[in-house]
């Protein structure tokens, strides 16, 4: 959506009055606070329902008659927008979906940024449309404008997309009639105050906008691909689109109106895309054999127009948060300048954005996903600083105010997403460890500013000062990006003490950066290629895994590296499609089933083809892929087979998956309820559970979890296995399983007064039948982030056989019983740290003898006769060599200066410099000294300005190393002395 408002803030204060007498509902902060200067407490008037009418700071002269509908006289909040929409299009045949979550289910986009994208598949052909007609309310991430945000009236991170979706079902004609209808009678927008846009080549949709529903020639503009013709890359599903824009000045008439990207005049608020060709690789178009109907209309948008505020941060949906970020800031938005209010509507669009993915199970990390939250939230607290905020509403200047905002989107949230508020405390918690955490990367941000302009001065000394000291571009942004230094306190502080800063090459590196943002995961990928031909005729595989482990089948399908084949030989890897399976195809976190395809050709049974199966996923769609070899005879395509997997390895994965959901109900009584899921493995040889979680598990709460699951194993529980809606499943208290996606039916696993979870994978009858549970391992994988791994089950006895035989394995060679094992090893551990010391003791003192020998090879120096040596040590360690180094600087008395090197042990190389007090003063310091030397080692080092290590990774370099340090230490003490 191209179209945009951007009004100055100054024009709008210059008009307030005259637009709050016009519009008396509409009362605005800067009129409030500069008529009766109400209480801060004074909350925003209220429908009878108690929803909120309005929040805004401003009235703009713009709005006078925005709708042009007179009687109306409160305009519509964001959360009657967003349910008069989806009730517009249920109305007319539409199944109402809820959005799905923000991390999607496609490997080709990091996050949920288009309304359309949940149905890919259904657009691909790659799963059956199950209804011909669909709306939602999408919550969406997009983070390529990141830099606009605040800036505009509508770029943001978090979004809503309004969208009505048609599977091969209504076209044209009905979308754009329906698009109108609503627009015009719903929302009640004048019609005189609507342009449209549509493709140059597409004169069915000019005609319909004209000729049906009556839309001025004047109004319709013709565009070429780049606005009017959506693609989703190179390849794949396109088509002409069509755009509703609102004219905020119809005055100026049609001779102003040529270009409708026009922010100061036009918002694009619905965008139709028709979807009816196939964009092939030679750029040609072919018709889809079913043409679908994709459309989306910001929320944030339309609350815009109908609230009659100057720009989408002010509407209900944005503007409580920038209200209470102002009060934490001690400011007024109504009066604050250009650049505290882009501020704080940075803050109000990031908010919403950081709540929704924590509660969507993204946390804060440095990789993927993680990283978008981390950079947001940083970018929050950073801004947040600049602003003055400081601490929480209850005058805690030590406390993170994340939190606090974070309240405010969370009360805002029952609309839009019902879990947000089930996840508060796990998103309350991750927001203050994350803003406690960037703090002391801020502190030390500000340190290595200190250090960054004392190294800027001193180049411009060592110049001669010929320049003004200035810091590069390129340590600027990598105070900015890394350490999230606002470079206005850079430049303020530099300035404080005489240092400029190279904004124009600070400028290339954040430019360098947003075009590698844009360039990664930012396009809906969508392709038709061969495997989508193949899966034409291939319908859904009908899953037998729940009921048997073996069945007959026909070959419907296969593919050998990709590409459809309808026979394959002895030796080859191919992937079967089968009618029906009773191998598990990988989801939720459970491997795929092994096991065999064998099939017998003719009657005397000489021709036999066996296959051994090595995994199974479910793709496009619902369609299973047998993954595996042709270990005897042939395979092809119409080939009846007899399925069967390996059931001790079903048997293995069964018991971890079940083992999985006690764990997970164990974790939430052991350390707090607000611990959910964030990934899982179940495999045959273990189990990997990941969850949130700030800090290690004590060994108390690891045992007690161990004993908790072993308890409810012991208990021979039997498993309850149901099918019910979706909603029903949810209330009964069901979870969700990380990772699975779900249909309006959904199998309910359930060990009874343990855990309930929905749940597509195998699981075990009884309890019992898991024999055994331990945990191997727990350890952070993440920020946030923990990991837990087990063994149950058979993979439990063979971890437990494993372990006593490590166990009968140390008590041979330590001659002692088992119980006496750990006394034993920590008492030769406490020998080996003895003996370690005394070793340490007798190199030094060895060190010290053989540097006695030197002090005969000491040479003096400049005019103030400097004593200095510079030595081979031979092979002494770092520490022996510390040693020597202090006891020749002791002993040569002060001026003096020590260089030795030593070679330790293969490839490795060890230096130190030792620099007395009168050497020091001459501005000879040993930390800079010794790196340059260590450089031609293979290495680096430094230290203080009187003594300092480095090593190296180059023996044979150390004599040349050394022959240097002699000469530049020379070289300097003599410039220093004359």
């Amino acid at each position: 959506m191209e179209g945009s408002l951007y009004l100055h803030a100054a024009t709008a204060a210059t008009r307030v009055e005259g637009a709050r007498r016009q519009l008396p509902f509409f009362v605005s902060v800067a009129a409030a606070v500069a008529s009766s200067r109400p209480s801060r407490t004074a909350g925003p008037p209220r429908t009878a329902a108690g929803s909120l009418r309005r929040f805004s700071a401003s009235v703009q002269p713009v709005m006078e008659g925005v709708t042009g509908d007179k009687s109306k006289k409160c305009p519509i909040n964001g959360d009657d927008i967003r349910q008069c929409f989806l009730n517009f299009y249920a109305s007319r045949g539409h199944k109402i979906l809820p959005s799905a979550s923000l991390v999607p289910d496609d490997p080709t986009v990091l996050l949920t940024i288009a309304g359309m994208l949940p149905f890919k598949p259904i657009f691909l052909g790659k799963e059956p449309k199950r209804i011909p007609r669909a709306t939602t309310a999408q919550r969406c991430i997009r983070t390529t404008d990141v830099d606009n945000v605040g800036r505009t009236a509508r770029h943001h991170t978090f979004f809503e997309m309004l969208g009505n979706f048609s599977f091969g079902d209504y076209f044209k004609r009905e979308a754009i009639h329906w698009a109108w209808e609503l627009s015009t009678k719903e929302f009640q927008l004048p019609s005189e105050r609507l342009w449209v846009s549509v493709f140059k080549d597409d004169d069915e949709a000019y005609s319909i906008w004209h000729d049906e529903v009556g839309v001025p020639k004047e109004r319709i503009k013709r565009m070429g691909e780049d606005d009017n013709f959506w693609t989703s890359g190179a390849t794949g599903p396109c088509g002409p689109c069509s755009e509703i824009y609102y004219d905020f000045h119809p005055e100026r008439g049609y001779s102003d109106a040529d270009d409708l990207g026009d922010d100061s005049r036009f918002i694009e608020f619905y965008n139709l895309v028709f979807m009816e060709y196939n964009k092939k690789d030679d750029g040609s178009l072919e018709p889809l054999k079913e043409r679908n109907i994709d459309t989306g209309m910001g929320l944030e948008r339309m609350a815009q127009i109908l609230q009659k505020v100057p720009n989408n941060y002010e509407t209900d949906l944005i503007f409580p948060i920038i209200d209470k970020a102002s009060e934490l800031a001690k400011v007024s938005y109504a009066e604050a300048n250009d650049v505290m209010k882009t501020n704080l509507k940075i803050i109000g669009d990031h908010m919403r954005a950081v709540v929704y993915l924590i509660s969507d199970g993204v946390y804060p990390s440095n990789i993927g996903r993680g990283y978008v939250v981390r950079r947001l939230i940083r970018r929050v607290v950073r801004i947040g600083r600049l602003l003055g905020i400081k601490g929480d509403t209850d005058g805690n200047p030590e406390a993170p105010f994340l939190p606090v905002l974070a309240e405010t989107v969370i009360n805002l949230s029952s609309c839009i997403d019902p879990e947000v508020k089930a996840n508060k405390p796990r998103i309350i918690e991750e927001l203050k460890r994350e803003e406690l955490r960037f703090i002391h990367t801020l502190e030390r941000g500000e340190k290595l500013l200190d250090q960054l302009l004392d190294s800027a001065l001193s180049v411009a000394q060592d110049n001669g000062n010929l320049q003004k000291p200035c810091l590069s571009g390129k340590d600027a942004f990598l105070l900015y990006d890394t350490f999230g230094f606002p470079v206005e306190i850079t430049i303020e502080v530099a300035q404080e003490r005489g240092v400029g800063v190279d904004m124009e090459g600070f400028d290339i590196e954040m430019e360098n950066q947003r075009r590698q943002s844009q360039a990664a995961h930012n396009v809906v990928k969508l392709s038709v290629g061969s495997e989508t031909e193949l899966t034409k005729n291939v319908q859904d595989t009908e899953f037998l895994g729940y009921e048997t482990l073996s069945a007959n089948a026909v070959v419907k399908g296969m593919l050998v590296n990709g590409n459809p084949v309808t026979q394959v030989s002895e030796g080859a890897d191919v992937e079967i499609l089968l009618d029906r399976t009773p191998f598990y195809a990988e989801s939720g976190g459970q491997i795929g089933d092994n096991g065999l395809l064998y099939a017998v050709k003719n009657d005397q049974r000489e021709q036999r083809t066996i296959v051994e199966i090595k995994d199974v996923k479910k793709s496009l769609g619902n369609i299973f892929v047998h993954k595996g070899t042709v270990r005897e005879g042939s395979m092809e395509v119409g080939l009846e087979v007899d399925a069967a997997v390996d059931a001790s390895l079903r048997q293995r994965a069964k018991v971890h998956h079940t083992a999985t959901h006690l764990l997970q109900s164990a974790l939430k009584r052991v350390v707090g309820q607000e611990t959910s899921q964030a990934g899982s493995l179940v495999a045959f040889d273990r189990l990997r559970f990941d969850f949130n979680f700030h800090r290690p598990l004590s060994e108390d709460e690891l045992v007690e979890v161990e004993k908790l699951v072993n308890r409810w194993i012991g208990d021979a529980s039997l498993l309850q296995t149901k099918m019910m809606p979706l909603s029903a499943a949810k209330e009964a208290g069901a979870i969700a399983m990380f990772g699975e996606k779900y249909g309006e039916q959904v199998r309910v696993v359930e060990v009874p007064g343990v855990s309930m979870e929905l749940c597509g994978g195998t699981h075990v009858t009884n309890t019992c039948e898991i024999r055994g549970f331990k945990i191997i391992s727990e350890q952070g994988i993440a920020s946030g982030i923990r990991r837990i791994e087990a063994v149950a089950g058979e993979a439990f006895i063979d971890y437990m056989i494993s372990r006593d035989s490590h166990m009968k394995t140390l008590c041979s060679l330590l001659k002692v019983k088992a119980e006496d094992v750990t006394g034993r090893v920590e008492s030769i551990m406490e020998e080996l740290r003895i003996s370690r010391g005394e070793v340490s003791s007798l190199r030094a003192e060895i060190a010290t003898l053989k540097a006695s020998n030197l002090t005969s090879k000491a040479f003096s120096v400049g005019s103030s006769n400097i004593r200095a040596i510079v030595e081979n040590m031979g092979k002494i360690d770092a520490d022996a060599l510390k040693s020597a180094a202090e006891y020749l600087l002791q002993t040569l008395g002060d001026p003096a200066a020590v260089v030795l090197g030593s070679c330790p042990g293969e490839g490795k190389v060890s230096l130190v410099a030792a620099f007395s007090p009168g050497v020091v003063n001459l501005g000879v310091q040993a930390g800079k000294f010794i790196g340059g030397i260590a450089k031609i080692c293979g290495g680096g080092g430094g230290g203080r300005p009187s003594f300092a290590q480095a090593g190296g990774r180059k023996p044979e370099n150390l004599v040349d190393a050394l022959e240097k340090a002699q000469g530049d230490l020379v070289q300097a003490i003599t410039e220093k002395t004359g």
